[in-house]
C-alpha cells in the first residue's frame, strides 16, 4: 500500500471509527467537498476507485460501502439526503470521495497534474505539488496598520485585544478572533464626528474590519481601505486600494459608495470584490449578491450577480458574464484558486502573499494552470507545481527567480 493510500484510509477509518482529531476530520471533508461539482474529475473517479478496488483495496467490499456512505450521509448532503439513499447516486459519491482525495491530497505536498489542452493548443495543467526546498517563505497571515483621524498608527498583529481608540462617536475594538470593529459609542469628540481612518495590509498581510453601519470588508494582501469612523450625511463613502470584499448593510436612504483610482462602485447593500491592484491589467469588480453601478469619467455600467466589470486601460468598461465569480473571492476564504491562469498572474498573487520579489531569467513560460491550493501552505508547495511542466524556481531570502 502506498503511502498516499495508508492516510486515505488512516483518515476513513479515523472518522468512521469517531478517533479522528479535528483538524483529521477537516482534512478529509475539505478534500472531498472541494471535488463535489468537478465534472472532469468524476470520469477519473471511477477509474481511480476501479483501481482501487481490483488492485489495492484498503477494506472489504461490505465495510468500505457502509463506511464511506457514513460520512457523506452524514457530513454531505444533508440537503439531498433522497439522492443519497439512492444505491447508484451513493456508489457515485463514494468514488467522488475517495478519488478527489487521491488526486487532491494535501497532507503529504504532493498533488497531481491533470495535463489538457486548451484553446489555440496551449498546454494547461490542474496545480501539483512537490516537495519542499531547503530555502522556503512562510505564507501570510493577519496583519494591517490603523491609521487614526489625529495620524496616530497601530499595529493591530501586535495590538491587545479590546478597546484600541475612540474615533468621532465611534469606538473602535480589536475582538478576539482579530477583527477591528467600529461600534457606536458616546464619548467621541464633537470635532471627530467626520474622522478618517485608515488600515493599511503589508506584503504579506489580510485583514477583516466592520464598519460603523455594520459592512464588513475583508482587505487583501498590500491594501488600503480610507473610511469614516462614523458615516453621516447622503452617502457612505470609502477608498480602497489594491483588493477587498465588501459585504454591505442595507440603507436605501444611504447608498454606499466604493473609490478607486478609476472607478466608483455603487450600491445599496450586496455582496461584491473589487481588485484594483496597479500591476494588474484592469480593474475588476465581480458581484456575487445584489446590484451595483460601476461608473468612471466617461462610461457607466450595471452589474447583475455573477458579472464582472473590467475597467481597461483605455477607460472602457467591459461587462462580462463570469460563471467562476467565486474564484474571484478564493483569497477571502483561504485560497489560491487559478482557472486558466498564466504563471505571470500566479506569480503576481504570490508575491503579494509571501512578500517576495519576483523575477524571470530567460523566456517567460507560455502555460495555464487550474486548480486551487491553501493559502496556508509555504511558497514551495505553491510553486512546486511549475516543476511538473518544465518550470523551474529558486527560492533565496525574500527573492523567487523563474526559470526555464
Amino acid at each position: 500500500m502506498s503511502a498516499l493510500n495508508a492516510r486515505l484510509s488512516y483518515l476513513f477509518k479515523g472518522y468512521y471509527n469517531q478517533t479522528a482529531t479535528q483538524q483529521e476530520h477537516d482534512e478529509l471533508f475539505q478534500i472531498i467537498h472541494a471535488s463535489a461539482n468537478d465534472t472532469e474529475l468524476t470520469a477519473l473517479i471511477y477509474e481511480a476507485w476501479n483501481d482501487l478496488e481490483i488492485n489495492e483495496p484498503f477494506f472489504d467490499s461490505a465495510k468500505s460501502m457502509d463506511m464511506l456512505n457514513s460520512i457523506l450521509q452524514n457530513e454531505l448532503h444533508h440537503e439531498n439526503e433522497d439522492k443519497i439513499n439512492s444505491p447508484d447516486n451513493s456508489r457515485l459519491w463514494v468514488k467522488l470521495g475517495v478519488a478527489a482525495a487521491l488526486l487532491i491530497f494535501v497532507g503529504f505536498g504532493a498533488y497531481v497534474f491533470l495535463g489538457k489542452k486548451g484553446k489555440n493548443g496551449v498546454e494547461k495543467k490542474d496545480i501539483a505539488v512537490a516537495k519542499h526546498p531547503l530555502h522556503d517563505v512562510m505564507p501570510g497571515g493577519n496583519r494591517a496598520l490603523l491609521t487614526l483621524a489625529n495620524g496616530k498608527t497601530i499595529y493591530l498583529d501586535n495590538a491587545q485585544n479590546g478597546v484600541l481608540a475612540k474615533e468621532g462617536n465611534a469606538q473602535v475594538d480589536k475582538t478576539r478572533d482579530g477583527q477591528l470593529v467600529y461600534k457606536d459609542g458616546d464619548n467621541g469628540e464633537a470635532n471627530q464626528v467626520n474622522a478618517m481612518n485608515k488600515v493599511s495590509t503589508p506584503r504579506g498581510g489580510q485583514y477583516q474590519l466592520v464598519l460603523n453601519d455594520g459592512t464588513k470588508v475583508w482587505l487583501n494582501s498590500a491594501s488600503s481601505l480610507s473610511f469614516p469612523a462614523v458615516f453621516s450625511g447622503k452617502t457612505r463613502e470609502v477608498e480602497i486600494t489594491g483588493e477587498a470584499y465588501f459585504e454591505v448593510a442595507k440603507n436605501a436612504a444611504m447608498p454606499f459608495m466604493v473609490k478607486t483610482n478609476h472607478v466608483v462602485v455603487e450600491v445599496l447593500g450586496t455582496h461584491f470584490n473589487v481588485m484594483a491592484y496597479n500591476d494588474e491589467a484592469a480593474t475588476k469588480t465581480t458581484l456575487l449578491e445584489g446590484a451595483v453601478k460601476i461608473s468612471n469619467s466617461e462610461h457607466t455600467s450595471f452589474l447583475k450577480p455573477g458579472q464582472r466589470a473590467l475597467l481597461n486601460q483605455n477607460g472602457a468598461i467591459d461587462v462580462v458574464n463570469d460563471p467562476d465569480a467565486e474564484d474571484a473571492i478564493a483569497w477571502k476564504n483561504g485560497l489560491f484558486q487559478f482557472r486558466d491562469a498564466g504563471i505571470q498572474t500566479i506569480m503576481r498573487q504570490a508575491a503579494r502573499w509571501y512578500d517576495v520579489d519576483v523575477n524571470y531569467e530567460g523566456k517567460i513560460p507560455v502555460k495555464q494552470f487550474t486548480g486551487s491550493i491553501s493559502r496556508n501552505v509555504k511558497a514551495s508547495e505553491l510553486l512546486g507545481m511549475l516543476k511538473y511542466v518544465g518550470v523551474n524556481y529558486r527560492i533565496e531570502d525574500k527573492h523567487i527567480t523563474i526559470t526555464q
